[in-house]
């Protein structure tokens, strides 16, 4: 158990915006925030989890934080200390410590439980496509090989997997799967890493069939390796397993403007209103999937299969199914425009704040 009795860096108010928020998450050493108004009383509690749920409820990342902190924590007394302990205990890894109350309400201490879980999570990069939609770029080079910020966007990957603690990784491969081999064999990886050919195109989901039968209770973690993100795979999987999914989908808010004014109609043609160059909003698969041995029976070994038809056979079968709304940078590069803009987000920047 670690008790925290500097509270500065994990005590905030219900004022503070949920991008501030966010930002005081990823500078702490642990993921969780308690809210506090002007004389220290506890108002609730904010994790990484929190957050995501607004999202998906549509609060925007703007407002206060007292639109998405959980207004029933639960909490200890000061003065019992074994009620605490057992609390903490029960409270499960999910949300791993218990803010210390006074008898006035007032925030003195937070314990922290140092239980780890087992990381039962290996993943799968798919790395096999060819990458048509870059044009030469992808001519003689796969596209999860193509440079940005002066490393493979593969390497952006694999890092990140790395730093979740995943030590056992699988990569698709298909186009040009010679060169990414050898990127393979000359990293100095700290997780095993092996390819898995596909001898045709198997879609974004076909290569679960191949992977063999999972480990007890393992779950896989299924990365397009052409995607370049910050978001925390360690995270996600926290989040996973707190609502007991049998899969996660990561997803992004894209937004899409009409250029005109949309004429609201009845079903028997009847004018409503015009809303005046709306913008729609939706979240869209963010090619980061987390899911539990019962997606792999789904695939017969050699079938071709994307993604969103066994997520949909999943639901089909009655297998539950969530998403992970990212707040954290992310680009699909797939278009040259999409590749120029991760280039531009990554080269380096001079004193001043411009690109050197």
């Amino acid at each position: 158990m670690i008790r925290i009795t500097d509270l500065d860096q994990y005590a905030c108010p219900p004022d503070l915006t949920v991008r501030d928020a966010v930002r005081r998450l990823d500078q702490s050493t642990y993921l969780f925030q308690v809210v506090v108004d002007g004389d220290g009383k506890l108002c609730g509690t904010l994790t990484d989890g929190d957050v995501r749920r607004a999202m998906l409820r549509g609060v925007a990342l703007d407002a206060s934080v007292d639109e998405a902190m959980n207004r029933a924590p639960v909490a200890g007394r000061a003065d019992a200390e074994r009620d605490n302990l057992d609390r903490l205990a029960t409270i499960g890894l999910a949300e791993p410590f218990l803010p210390i109350l006074d008898d006035d309400g007032v925030l003195r201490e937070i314990l922290l439980s140092t239980a780890a879980p087992d990381s039962g999570l290996r993943a799968l990069v798919m790395a096999g496509g060819s990458g048509r939609r870059l044009g030469a770029r992808t001519r003689s080079i796969p596209k999860p090989l193509l440079p940005v910020g002066g490393k493979p966007i593969l390497e952006h990957v694999l890092s990140r997997l790395e730093e979740a603690g995943i030590a056992d990784i699988t990569i698709s491969v298909h186009y040009l799967a010679d060169q990414i081999e050898h990127f393979i064999e000359a990293r100095e990886s700290q997780a095993q890493i092996v390819t898995l050919h596909e001898d045709r195109p198997l879609g974004t989901a076909g290569a679960l069939g191949r992977l063999g039968p999972p480990p007890s209770g393992s779950n896989l973690l299924v990365v397009n390796g052409d995607i370049v993100t910050q978001v925390d795979f360690a995270t996600m999987r926290a989040f996973h397993d707190r609502h007991d999914y049998d899969g996660t989908i990561a997803v992004i808010r894209h937004d899409t403007d009409i250029p005109f004014g949309v004429v609201r109609h009845g079903d028997d043609g009847s004018f409503e209103r015009v809303d005046e160059k709306p913008v729609l909003s939706h979240f869209v698969a963010a090619g980061v999937y987390l899911l539990s041995p019962a997606f792999a029976g789904l695939v017969a070994r050699g079938e071709a299969m994307d993604m969103d038809e066994l997520l949909n056979l999943g639901r089909e079968v009655g297998l539950s199914i969530g998403l992970f709304p990212i707040h954290e940078y992310w680009v699909d590069v797939g278009r040259p425009d999409d590749l120029d803009r991760a280039e531009r987000d990554h080269a380096p920047r001079d004193t001043k704040g411009g690109t050197a």
